[in-house]
């Protein structure tokens, strides 16, 4: 059986040819032609059934055969932020895998010990556009821009949210534990701190802002492999408390 290819168009149903990108895979890599069905996802819960009604080498355009409204995967909204490493390779390695696994908002914090201060987040959107392709996803996740540490804790003042880091002297909890205490339908936020970790001041701060202090278990972690296993735990803390 001939594998579905999905197709990002937002705003699907208003349009009736693929963004240029999308058109270029379509016609010239895959070598779609008039008539060959494809399948179109919004990136805001529906898929569409298509048929391509025109091909050329820089063009595609289609017919809407079919609406098909997904039910969302979870409840609640899984938010990561997280310090992006100063090797890009890494931190675009975990954006996909984070993106196949499930969150609704992926955001990046400069730390006082962060090693990279800047990050082409056109980049990690073009990446989490192909996991969520790969991965049959009917939600896009948003993608936010580098943001000073102070300034976005300052700017998610409620819901439940968590700073993990390895500061012995500062009391922790484990990040699984306090997620499944809480219902399916709960919001959940995690920071990740940079590869020499967030300063003691900043996990002050957070703390006194009312972030729960947690661990992500006994070994210690890469940045990004830290990242992946917190989207994880969120996860799958909500398929345990359906």
């Amino acid at each position: 059986m001939k594998e579905t290819r999905f197709f990002y168009v937002p705003n699907a149903e208003m349009q009736t040819e693929l963004p240029a990108d999308e058109a270029s895979h379509a016609t010239r890599v895959l070598r779609l032609k008039e008539g060959d069905e494809l399948m179109l996802m919004d990136g805001e819960g529906s898929f569409f059934r298509a048929e391509v009604t025109m091909a050329s080498n820089h063009h595609c355009l289609y017919n809407i055969i079919e609406r098909l409204p997904q039910p969302r995967q979870w409840e609640g909204h899984i938010h990561l932020a997280i310090a992006p490493t100063k090797n890009t390779d890494r931190i675009e390695w975990m954006t996909d895998k984070v993106t196949e696994v499930g969150l609704d908002e992926l955001s990046f914090l400069n730390c006082q010990f962060s090693e990279r201060r800047n990050l082409k987040t056109d980049r990690i959107s073009k990446i989490v556009v192909s996991a969520v392709k790969q991965s049959h996803k009917a939600y896009l996740p948003v993608v936010n821009e580098l943001m000073p540490f102070k300034q976005f804790i300052a700017d998610h003042p409620t819901g439940h949210r968590f700073i993990a880091h390895c500061y012995q002297e500062v009391e922790r909890v484990n990040l699984f534990d306090e997620l499944c205490c809480l219902p399916s339908s709960a919001d959940a936020l995690v920071l990740i701190g940079p590869e020499g970790d967030f300063s003691i001041d900043e996990v002050r701060a957070a703390l006194a802002v009312g972030f729960v202090s947690v661990d992500l278990g006994k070994s210690r972690l890469r940045t990004e492999t830290a990242g992946l296993s917190a989207v994880m735990m969120m996860q799958l803390a909500k398929q345990i408390n359906k």
